[in-house]
């Protein structure tokens, strides 16, 4: 994410190389042989290589000097892992007092499990997100893409960011410290105040809302369609659209509706098994009910929508050549006096690397001097 907004991003790998680079298959073969991870390709965008072995003494120093230079430092070791390798927060400090560090752990830098390792599936069961997921209680379910690394990642940007903006105003770094567990359970939105607030646990109940209605998956003549009706306006186009009774008192409020859910459910199945998923999607936007249907992957980066938001980007690898990838969600612009837009939106993306790719040109900038320095001779 950084990255996509410009930043230089230093990847420093062990000599053996990012674990996720044998994360497979699928990998990608290039016509010399070599074998890439699409897993590691998802995530490695915008970044350069550097492998260091922070046992050794030479390479120990060379990350300080990088640590020197950097204006931020991203780590995510276990809690207490990079200062056992001799880089603990005062010496983080003490070589740039203007560093902000970003240390993402598994289940938080503190608290009787701080020495827990996090993986992304164990940090959606115990933080409660499989219970909130799957068909039916006795079905957890994990989110079907890595939903609590990249929940991590994204409050990490976000912290980095506002450590950024307020070295501007003191000068200082800071220390900023997210988890796994903090970025699920920040994310449990009404289901954690369902509990917190009402005492009711939420439980999986597969593709419909549970408090809202109707609002979910609905089969209908040879596939289903999604229907969100997000308030009693929508119920009532819904219901003359499809000339349904709208004043029966089991479906008068969203209350009333979702304590009939599956009589509702079983209604609007009826009324739609004889109509086919376009049409029906057709006749629920002439309503102005929100409605879409499920697209599999292969569908959604060919769809007209997806390619027109930059979602998805090409890059030049270095040993797959052209290859596409999955885009950042943030575009930006710059706004004239007349009202008139331009898109300021990163377009040059650097490909995933190779492992230690950049060594030589990083020692080449590690060697010059800095602006800093420049400005004192």
């Amino acid at each position: 994410m950084l990255g996509d907004l410009g930043a230089r991003v230093i990847k420093v790998e062990s000599p053996a190389g990012d674990e996720s680079r044998s994360w497979g298959p699928p990998f990608v073969r290039a016509e010399d042989g070599t074998a890439e991870s699409t897993y590691f390709l998802s995530c490695n965008r915008n970044k350069e290589s550097i492998t260091l072995d922070l046992k050794s003494d030479e390479d120990s120093r060379l990350l300080a000097r990088l640590i020197e230079r950097a204006d931020v430092l991203l780590e995510n070791y276990k809690p207490g892992g990079l200062r056992r390798l001799g880089f603990g927060t005062e010496r983080l400090m003490g070589l740039n007092p203007r560093l902000v560090v970003l240390s993402i752990s598994g289940f938080g830098h503190d608290g009787p499990e701080a020495s827990r390792a996090g993986y992304d599936q164990i940090a959606q069961g115990e933080a409660g997100l499989m219970s909130l997921t799957g068909p039916d209680p006795a079905h957890p379910q994990r989110v079907g893409v890595p939903i609590a690394d990249l929940l991590a990642g994204m409050n990490g940007a976000f912290g980095v960011l506002a450590a950024l903006r307020e070295r501007d105003r003191t000068g200082r770094g800071q220390i900023v410290r997210t988890s796994l567990l903090s970025s699920v359970v920040a994310a449990h939105a009404f289901q954690g105040t369902r509990w917190t607030v009402a005492n009711e646990v939420g439980r999986a109940q597969g593709n419909h809302h549970p408090t809202i209605a109707p609002y979910g998956l609905f089969r209908c003549a040879g596939g289903s369609v999604q229907i969100a009706c997000g308030n009693d306006a929508m119920w009532h186009r819904l219901s003359a659209a499809f000339h349904l009774e709208a004043d029966d008192p089991r479906y008068a409020t969203n209350a009333d509706r979702v304590a009939h859910r599956e009589a509702l459910t079983e209604l609007l199945e009826a009324v739609f098994a004889r109509i086919e998923p376009g049409e029906l999607l057709q006749r629920l936007a002439e309503a102005g009910v929100p409605a879409g249907r499920v697209r599999s992957l292969d569908e959604v980066y060919e769809w007209e929508q997806t390619r027109s938001q930059h979602l998805l980007i090409d890059v030049e690898h270095h040993s797959l050549g052209k290859i596409s990838l999955p885009g950042s969600a943030l575009r930006t612009f710059t706004v004239d006096s007349a009202g008139a837009e331009t898109e300021m939106t990163r377009v040059d993306h650097r490909p995933p690397p190779v492992l230690d790719a950049d060594t030589a040109s990083i020692r080449a900038w590690l060697d010059a001097p800095s602006c800093l320095e420049r400005r004192a001779q």
